[in-house]
């Protein structure tokens, strides 16, 4: 394996800059449109749980700052739009939409934070099962994100409420992140697992859309 600790950082700031701005064209079009028909609540809401793990094990696994930085702007903005389907699609009121994203934010940071303190001990006399098992969690979580997600697609027979500007940098960001970790000098498996669960999901609904424009 070629270690390169530029090639390493530079990719992982390319993919942190996707997964910083992903979410804004989805966020943009949710309020644009003041409708979040097709997006699962779930779909986002589990990938802010996703990203809250996914940061345990980055933290913990000492990755380099951009990979580290990354699963937090990622569940925050997918909590903002989480946010968005509670208040056009759940018809919440604004001030109840906006106390009920920040308390789940606040509760998400201390839970890492907690985590984090709890087992960096534990990793540091050479037990890794711990943030092991942190590492499989946020892969079994993206992975199960997309259940609700083709549910809303099946359901409606297309796929509408989701912008594919948002499914192509989403894309972007996970093969960025990969290839950030082929150039560590271990590459990290369970990282590769849950960054690829992200790419198969834009993929799929990538996919969807585009046939879906040429039938």
């Amino acid at each position: 394996m070629i270690v390169n600790a530029v090639a390493e950082n530079v990719l992982g700031t390319l993919g942190t800059i996707c997964w910083t701005i992903q979410l804004i064209p989805q966020i943009w079009k949710s309020w644009r449109t003041k409708d979040v028909e097709g997006l699962s609540g779930s779909f986002v809401f589990m990938w802010g749980m996703a990203g809250v793990t996914l940061g345990v094990y980055n933290i913990t696994q000492d990755l380099n700052i951009p990979l580290i930085a990354q699963p937090e702007l990622f569940s925050f903005l997918a909590l903002v739009s989480w946010g968005q389907c509670q208040y056009y699609g759940k018809h919440q009121s604004r001030t109840r939409a906006l106390l009920t994203t920040i308390g789940v934010m606040l509760i998400f940071g201390g839970l890492q934070a907690g985590i984090v303190f709890a087992i960096r001990p534990v990793v540091h006399r050479g037990n890794n099962r711990p943030v092991q098992f942190f590492g499989i969690l946020s892969a079994i979580l993206i992975s199960l994100a997309l259940l609700p997600q083709y549910w809303e697609i099946f359901k409606h027979k297309e796929v509408i409420g989701i912008s594919i500007t948002f499914m192509i940098i989403d894309l972007l960001g996970g093969v960025f992140s990969v290839l950030s970790l082929v150039f560590k000098e271990k590459f990290d498996i369970l990282a590769a697992i849950s960054y690829t669960m992200a790419v198969v999901s834009a993929k799929g609904q990538v996919g969807l859309v585009g046939h879906l424009l040429t039938r």
